[in-house]
């Protein structure tokens, strides 16, 4: 039976893909366990060996391409055992698309791990685990304004219910100013990327329910932000609904989409976030993109019953 609201403890559970910043997870008391990257055959945690600016170093540096591999389900598991030990009622553990990881999966299974190991907690502990269908900020921002609804007291049915209405309509718009990593990461074949690098083309790229698409073809760096602002007021619903930007190693990129979705839309992105591991490792850690809340779609993510 789920208990009263202010009955509740809930605790917000993530992965490091989600690129929320040291300060906001004290801030905000969100948990996020590390994703494990190897980089030329050295095994590593994201955010626990190395900062984010610390990677970028290490990713220029690296002889081959690094690579993440998804959270296991023990440390799940573990995770929900910790909650559970210090009192918690609910977890809602949000995780990075599962179009493009494992990440949900395992958390589904360290779930029926748990309670199976751990029978004294049924009607104790109640875990929700959500498919964002998004990558980093896409699933950072509305974690972080969750937090605010636990402070606030809401009960962990309005927070997902909030999530899973953010999730049927967030969309995001980005671009790399490189194909290098494109290049390395196959995403792109060779010698279209030469060309474009040649050309100064940059393909501005949305992520929908996990889908990556090129959107359009800008020429020139400096016409990038201003594309990617358009072609996100463009698709975004609620022209006076909250936004957020990303950006990458070079500060300066994420500071002119700041000023230009400022003026495009007639107020300031309400966070910025630092792309980590997951974006830079694809598309290189030149990027820089926005979130917008675009039309509601039908659900197309996966569900817990899914790995049941």
């Amino acid at each position: 039976m789920a208990k009263k609201k202010n009955e509740q403890k809930i605790l917000l559970l993530t992965d490091s893909a989600s690129d929320i910043s040291d300060a906001d997870l004290q801030e905000s008391g969100v948990i996020m366990l590390p994703i494990p990257i190897t980089i030329d055959g050295k095994g590593y945690f994201e955010r626990v060996d190395f900062t984010t600016e610390e990677f970028y170093e290490r990713l220029a540096a690296a002889k081959e391409l690094p690579s993440t591999s998804h959270i296991l389900p023990l440390t799940y598991q573990q995770s929900y055992q910790d909650a559970f030990e210090a009192g918690y009622t609910d977890i809602i553990n949000v995780t990075i698309t599962s179009a493009g990881s494992s990440m949900f999966q395992a958390a589904v299974s360290a779930k029926k791990m748990f309670f199976e190991e751990t029978p004294e907690a049924q009607g104790k502990l109640n875990i929700t685990v959500l498919d964002s269908g998004s990558y980093t900020f896409g699933y950072g921002y509305p974690l972080m304004e969750a937090s605010k609804m636990v402070k606030a007291g809401k009960s962990s049915a309005e927070i997902i219910d909030y999530l899973e209405d953010f999730f049927s309509t967030v969309e995001i718009y980005f671009a790399a100013y490189s194909l290098e990593y494109a290049k390395k990461s196959g995403r792109i074949p060779a010698a279209a990327a030469f060309v474009g690098d040649m050309l100064g083309l940059r393909p501005v790229i949305s992520i929908i329910d996990g889908k990556t698409a090129v959107v359009e073809k800008v020429r020139g760096d400096k016409n990038v932000v201003t594309h990617i602002v358009e072609h996100a007021f463009a698709h975004c619903v609620d022209k006076k609904a909250p936004t957020a930007i990303v950006y990458g190693s070079v500060e300066q990129y994420g500071e002119d989409m700041w000023k230009a979705a400022a003026k495009k839309f007639g107020h300031a992105p309400k966070m910025k976030f630092r792309a980590g591991a997951s974006i830079a490792i694809n598309s290189g850690p030149k990027v820089v993109g926005m979130i917008v809340r675009g039309e509601k779609r039908f659900h197309t993510r996966a569900c817990e019953k899914d790995y049941l």
